[in-house]
């Protein structure tokens, strides 16, 4: 099955409400998506901007594909699979949203020629999922609202974004979500690398004194700053979860290896796709420390391929893919169904994805 064409183009799609982080404010989905022709099949897979995680923008996305990758991978049989990942990654260091945007395309493509859905050819551990929710980073009466919001549409695990402002701030907005919501829902917070390791550590001392029963803390210091990540998790009880820390395997084995985090946040567009995603979680799982599979602001596409991932691995306990909720429209026909906080996974072979709205699609793609 030889790579005859790949093309891309880019899917623009307003958000409901703005997403708002510590590292900063998103109004609309736009993302870069890939097909990858090989004979009478086509895979797809898609790639976000995220300037301030990955460094990639939807220029050097676009471009890498298309100048790098395309004329590089014309040609090649995807069943040599192993030997098309190992030149995509000699090919240019980093980049690593342009190489997961292929990655889930190569992957689609074998696992159609399997006549399997995905996550069956990975590994097949289960076949539906739960996801948590986002809350963004706000005045505290605003997250309490939408914290609410989301438990009355039947949401049982909430992301709380802190990281933002002062520290007695943070403290403010998680305790007042807690006290409103009552116990019994999940609580994870996300500082987005927004505090130091000293406020990490009061912030995360004073919830456990006060019994706010957080789930995890997820990367509350830069992501540069391993020996802090590593001291916060040793100071405290609650679990810490690595994320910008963490995008390549050998990433991974440094937090793995020193015990700096208690688990791992695996995204697509950090590791450059499934194949190293699942290098990372094999690792992880070796040192008895679990995975979630989380997501940048992505469509189905994107998210359909990560859970595709995460149903199939036994040691991914977590996931956070609710990107597609938050779009005015759902440009993406076929891929995950959502039932409130339950995904089911597609049953048609590949990623299951079957027709984009095109009337979402801008200009910028390449033709062969």
């Amino acid at each position: 099955m030889k790579i005859t064409n790949i093309r891309t183009d880019r899917l623009i799609v307003p958000l409901i409400k703005p997403f708002k982080t510590a590292l900063r404010t998103v109004n609309h989905l736009e993302t870069v998506i890939v097909f990858v022709e090989c004979e009478n099949k086509t895979g797809v897979g898609e790639a976000p901007a995220t300037h301030v995680i990955t460094g990639d923008s939807l220029e050097s996305i676009q471009s890498t594909i298309e100048n790098i990758f395309r004329p590089l991978m014309i040609g090649m049989d995807i069943m040599n699979y192993e030997q098309l990942f190992e030149k995509i990654d000699q090919a240019i260091i980093h980049h690593s949203s342009a190489k997961a945007c292929i990655d889930m395309a190569i992957y689609d493509l074998l696992s159609q020629k399997a006549n399997l859905p995905l996550y069956q050819l990975l590994g097949g551990y289960r076949h539906e999922l739960e996801t948590d929710f986002t809350v963004s980073v706000n005045e505290p009466q605003m997250m309490i609202h939408d914290a609410i919001d989301l438990i009355d549409k039947g949401f049982n695990t909430l992301k709380i974004k802190v990281g933002k402002g002062d520290i007695e701030t943070d403290l403010e907005r998680i305790e007042h979500i807690r006290r409103a919501i009552g116990p019994e829902v999940r609580l994870r917070l996300d500082a987005n690398q927004g505090w130091t390791v000293k406020e990490a550590i009061y912030a995360i001392h004073y919830c456990e004194r006060n019994q706010l029963n957080i789930e995890l803390i997820e990367q509350p210091v830069p992501a540069w700053d391993i020996e802090g990540l590593k001291e916060v998790t040793k100071a405290v009880e609650t679990p810490i979860m690595a994320d910008e820390s963490v995008f390549t395997p050998h990433d991974a084995m440094k937090l793995l290896s020193s015990r700096s985090c208690d688990l791992i946040n695996v995204k697509l567009m950090k590791s450059g796709g499934i194949h190293h995603a699942l290098e990372i979680n094999h690792f992880a799982e070796a040192y008895g420390v679990e995975c979630m599979v989380g997501s940048m602001i992505e469509s189905k596409i994107g998210i359909t391929a990560a859970a595709h991932f995460a149903a199939s691995q036994k040691n991914v306990t977590r996931c956070d893919f609710d990107a597609p909720l938050m779009l005015l429209v759902d440009p993406v026909e076929g891929g995950i169904t959502y039932q409130g906080r339950k995904i089911f996974m597609p049953t048609l072979p590949g990623l299951g994805i079957r027709h984009i709205d095109a009337t979402c699609l801008s200009k910028g793609s390449v033709q062969g």
